[in-house]
């Protein structure tokens, strides 16, 4: 991790922040200790919701999206390649001096630096705890201006970007669920992790619907879905799943949850977005959701409602239809 590999580069390693001026830290993981950095000039750039509120907990300026210069920049590295890639644009193009960055080898860190070399002086690595660190001096955004990248219109008509889940087209799982929503799905429904809104586009075919509520905490995806779904009725919320509390109950929730934060599967994740299902729902509620085969939600859905069905699904995927929340407290 960067707090291992940083102090080494800046201690003897040849790497030095500039003498004043913001330093931008593109999304950092929130475990992350950055005392190497001076905390009154830091800026915070992410996307993620729960990642964003906790850095702005800890005392750190922090922002979504940044487009005022800085001194110096960091990156640390997201998995998804042409996120990774967009990020070092993003920075890159900002920054008036070094541009630090860091990842995991499983993050793809080697294939950037090999990549990188090609274009610019590169200096280090510095390489520790099953990563590399490295920096390249200003000005760089030429260089790099081709891995710029945002929202964009894909072939199947809908707009995604770099690192949105299922950023090439419709996710299979979500297909799946969609065929298998009733009709009448209520008047208040909310697609819980509702990504760039492929299901609640779905959901707003029905006139009954009266709002329709994206609860995301990507904030490019969310954008994405304002893009998608242009229904009067849709109503968007940059949240965490898990703890969002809209004014009143919701008759429907939806949802294809996520389950991994990082490269390892967190079912812990997809049961907490069961919990909060069972707890936006009214007592009379639906939930409708769909689950990667191997995922254990069985035992959650049956601790938060009184009636469990699985509906079907195939070899990969299976659906669930859950009713009467119980809203039980651990």
């Amino acid at each position: 991790m960067i707090d291992s590999r940083l102090p080494l580069a800046l201690d003897g390693g040849g790497l030095m922040w500039p003498d004043e001026g913001p330093i931008a830290v593109f999304g950092p993981a929130p475990d992350l200790d950055l005392h190497e950095i001076p905390k009154d000039r830091a800026v915070i750039v992410h996307d993620f919701y729960p990642a964003y509120r906790h850095w702005e907990d800890r005392g750190f300026e922090v922002a979504v999206d940044r487009s005022d210069r800085v001194a110096a920049a960091v990156v640390c590295l997201p998995r998804a390649k042409h996120e990774a890639r967009a990020l070092i644009a993003q920075a890159c193009a900002l920054s008036d001096g070094v541009v630090v960055i860091d990842g995991q080898k499983t993050d793809g860190i080697e294939g950037i630096l090999k990549t990188m070399r090609g274009r610019v002086t590169v200096h280090g690595p510095v390489t520790k705890a099953h990563g590399k660190l490295f920096w390249i001096d200003a000005p760089a955004a030429d260089c790099f201006a081709d891995w710029a990248a945002g929202p964009a219109l894909t072939d199947g008509g809908f707009w995604t970007a770099p690192g949105v889940f299922s950023a090439d087209g419709v996710d299979l799982a979500s297909a799946l669920l969609a065929d298998a929503l009733p009709e009448k799905l209520g008047k208040h429904v909310c697609d819980l992790g509702a990504g760039w809104g492929f299901l609640s586009a779905h959901v707003l075919t029905r006139d009954t619907v009266e709002a329709m509520h994206l609860v995301e905490a990507g904030h490019t995806a969310l954008e994405c879905a304002r893009r998608n779904v242009t229904d009067p009725r849709a109503q968007f919320h940059w949240a965490d799943g898990t703890d969002w509390a809209p004014a009143h109950k919701m008759d429907t929730v939806v949802m294809n949850p996520p389950f991994h934060v990082g490269r390892a599967a967190e079912p812990q994740i997809g049961q907490a977005f069961v919990a909060s299902a069972a707890r936006l729902l009214a007592p009379q509620g639906h939930l409708w959701m769909v689950a990667n085969r191997h995922l254990p939600y069985e035992a959650e859905l049956k601790t938060r409602f009184a009636q469990v069905e699985e509906i079907g699904g195939d070899g990969r995927f299976k659906l669930f239809h859950a009713t009467r929340p119980l809203n039980k407290r651990r």
